[in-house]
């Protein structure tokens, strides 16, 4: 018996070994691995179903095809009703790793310290819409002086909200500004409690009811818009690289498929699963071609304009520090699956001076 215990203690002894180095000869980066992703909203229940390219890749399951065949890699999505600032949050804690996000919450974390990497554009170009009540006197931008004004402070529509007054020489004193979220703003706009709202195309619902107009729009004005961007904690790119790359081959393969002219239909159809009417989307992009407004690129227009709102935020007094665009953008992951899909010449770049290259 003592040598049958002895053989057999000798035995599983050496199936620890074996099973030990099994284990050594894994590699680290086979560890399992969720990819967290935020958005700076929410659909309706909580949904994934947002509009905006971020809606196209959730919607179309980009991610998780990229990493389909890769099973210790997941990816999980989180969305933020407290939009952009709530986002943030998540960033600076550690609870995310990418985040689709618009300009000024990006610009004051930047400014805090928050260390992130801006990847591509998503909604490059989004136009802003001032409405006032079907029957209001308020016609024209100027006609806002003196107002109850609407505005959802914190977010990317602010920021270009200042630069529209600014180049109309209308002082920000010269309006009673209340901030609100949109779905606030809305109820505020029908109800006459407020006299006029600054926004995205979500205003252009009570629009498409009769119970309000569209009094100004910087559509057309490549240089003054709302944008927003995919961006990664830093830590995480430094750690991940090829993860980071796969999920912006995944994001451009998207963004070509929403450029296309050929899906309009089908685009609207599909953000209007996020409770907007599919009215609203056929008429903030009447006039807009889809490769226009969808483009991935961080070209000269784009980054010129978030030197221009980089001064802003610290003028406004809503950031106490200079914020540093330098190493900001990083677009060697962007370039790389342009050229891995045969993209270069996709889309239209754009000068600082907001005019095509090449024209």
């Amino acid at each position: 018996m003592t040598g049958m215990l002895a053989r057999f203690v000798r035995a599983a002894f050496a199936a620890l070994l074996l099973i030990g180095a099994a284990l050594a000869a894994v590699p680290a980066g086979a560890a399992p691995l969720v990819i967290r992703v935020g958005y700076a909203g929410i659909g309706p229940g909580g949904s994934k179903f947002v509009p905006g390219l971020a809606g196209v890749i959730s919607g179309g399951r980009y991610l998780e095809q990229a990493f389909a065949d890769t099973p210790d890699v997941t990816v999980e999505w989180f969305f933020f009703k407290g939009a952009g600032p709530a986002v943030n949050e998540a960033l600076a804690s550690g609870q995310l790793d990418f985040a689709f996000i618009g300009d000024l919450p990006s610009l004051t974390a930047r400014a805090g310290g928050l260390k992130t990497k801006i990847l591509m554009a998503t909604n490059a170009r989004d136009n802003l819409y001032l409405v006032a009540p079907a029957a209001s006197s308020i016609s024209r931008l100027e006609d806002v002086k003196g107002k109850r004004v609407a505005q959802f402070r914190g977010t990317s529509t602010h920021l270009t909200t200042e630069r529209v007054l600014t180049e109309a020489g209308i002082a920000r004193a010269d309006i009673q500004f209340f901030n609100m979220d949109d779905a606030t703003a809305l109820a505020a706009i029908a109800s006459g409690d407020v006299g006029a709202a600054f926004g995205k195309a979500i205003f252009l619902t009570l629009v498409e009811q009769k119970l309000a107009k569209v009094v100004y729009t910087t559509k057309g004005d490549p240089s003054t818009v709302t944008s927003s961007h995919l961006l990664v904690r830093e830590d995480f790119e430094t750690a991940h690289p090829d993860l980071v790359g796969r999920v912006v081959t995944a994001s451009v393969k998207a963004a070509a498929w929403a450029s296309d002219e050929a899906n309009r239909e089908t685009l609207f159809e599909l953000w209007a699963k996020s409770g907007t009417p599919i009215g609203v989307f056929r008429a903030d992009y009447e006039g807009q071609r889809l490769d226009y407004r969808l483009s991935p690129l961080l070209d000269a227009l784009l980054i010129e304009t978030y030197r221009y709102k980089a001064a802003q935020v610290k003028q406004l007094g809503l950031v106490r520090r200079d914020v540093d665009l330098d190493g900001w953008f990083a677009p060697k992951y962007l370039h790389a699956a342009l050229k891995e899909l045969g993209l270069q010449n996709r889309w239209v770049r754009y000068g600082a001076d907001g005019k095509p290259l090449g024209s």
